[in-house]
């Protein structure tokens, strides 16, 4: 198979960690500067759930590549 079997977990987990990641670091540091479009601060409680979904999926792909 192209680029590997394990293909879909490891895209699953790619994408699972950099939603916590991004989401993250979009919490705990906004942008310093801002333009006239821009928010003064994330999101919280989308962020928060955006956090959870990719945790959710970055297990679930551990879980798949991990018992494979």
């Amino acid at each position: 198979m192209f680029l590997g079997e394990d293909l879909l977990g490891w895209l699953l987990l790619a994408l699972g960690a950099a939603m916590v990641v991004g989401n993250g670091l979009a919490i705990m540091r906004p942008p310093t500067t801002k333009n006239d479009t821009d928010l003064r601060k994330a999101p919280m409680l989308r962020s928060l759930i955006y956090i959870c979904l990719g945790l959710i999926a970055s297990v679930a792909a551990l879980g798949t590549l991990i018992l494979k």
